[in-house]
């Protein structure tokens, strides 16, 4: 029986592998034409590329862990430290989670810490939320630090909260389950709101979707962040689609990242369950809260490294 666990470990993995061929060469091609390259962003170098691939790999690493979609992470940086404008960076990032969100979908759906009818009822209400998400984009893609600062103070309170229940509950027992219980319509409502956090700010989505379901619906910890990860999907294709046509997106930085994500999005699917519920509230709350602090400040003129 043992011996054919590595047999079946690389199985499951062979559709992650057809989608990071499949990346590789939308790269190639991307790169050979120049095709896609948002003005003002400089051209893509080997360093550049590896840094980028490097990021969006910790980015699906984390995105696996805690089920958002890595934009949280890779966002400050190509904005903070790489100086990419908030609205090509809020673009770029979030085009790069929807291959996050497939890779980490299918690793959280083959370990089933997946639950299939709640990610039907909050990816049709996000979807939804989407469309009039980007519209507003479009009315503040001009100011930056307002959209910085909208997303700061959307998701501090949740943050301070993940982080003193993740230190209250550590010695804890904690409950786990195989599903998420609550209304359709509620969970439907939720996606709807998230929907509009994602086409406005690109980082809403699992940003808002695992605090929302853990505290409103009592979600299963392990459960919320297949689920959460499921749902960035329609969420980011329409929002990164959306983004895209509309030339907020820098074609080749969003393929590298993604395929650095592809890869670490697998790797925190695969070692979520070797860490305890609290330990991930507590991961997921003090990064978030750095970068809620960061971008409430970056809006004031207060730089935070």
């Amino acid at each position: 029986m043992t011996k054919n666990v590595p047999t079946t470990w690389w199985r499951g993995q062979i559709p992650t592998a057809v989608l990071l061929l499949i990346m590789v060469v939308i790269v190639v091609w991307s790169l050979a034409g120049n095709i896609g390259a948002a003005q003002g962003i400089s051209l893509m170098t080997t360093s550049k590329g590896i840094l980028l691939v490097v990021i969006g790999f910790f980015a699906g690493v984390l995105g696996g862990l805690i089920g958002t979609g890595g934009c949280s992470v890779m966002l400050p940086i190509i904005h903070f430290w790489m100086g990419y404008p908030a609205p090509i960076a809020v673009g770029t990032t979030l085009f790069a989670v929807i291959f996050t969100a497939i890779s980490g979908a299918y690793g959280h759906l083959i370990r089933r810490n997946l639950d299939k009818r709640a990610f039907l009822w909050l990816g049709g209400g996000g979807v939804l939320g989407v469309l009039l998400g980007s519209w507003l984009f479009t009315l503040l893609s001009g100011q930056s630090k307002l959209l910085g600062l909208i997303l700061g103070l959307v998701f501090l309170w949740p943050a301070i909260r993940m982080v003193y229940e993740g230190v209250a509950q550590r010695a804890m027992p904690q409950r786990e389950g195989s599903s998420i219980t609550g209304s359709g319509w509620g969970m439907g409502i939720f996606g709807f709101v998230v929907g509009i956090a994602t086409g406005l700010a690109g980082v809403g989505g699992g940003y808002a979707l695992v605090p929302g379901l853990i505290y409103l619906f009592g979600a299963p910890v392990y459960i919320t962040m297949g689920t959460s990860l499921a749902t960035m999907i329609p969420l980011a294709v329409a929002g990164g689609g959306i983004k895209l046509v509309q030339g907020f997106v820098d074609l080749p930085t969003g393929l590298v990242l993604a395929a650095g994500t592809i890869i670490g999005a697998q790797v925190g699917a695969a070692i979520i369950k070797r860490i305890k519920p609290a330990t991930l509230k507590l991961i997921f709350g003090i990064y978030f809260l750095y970068v809620a602090v960061k971008f409430i400040a970056s809006y004031f003129g207060i730089a935070i490294w």
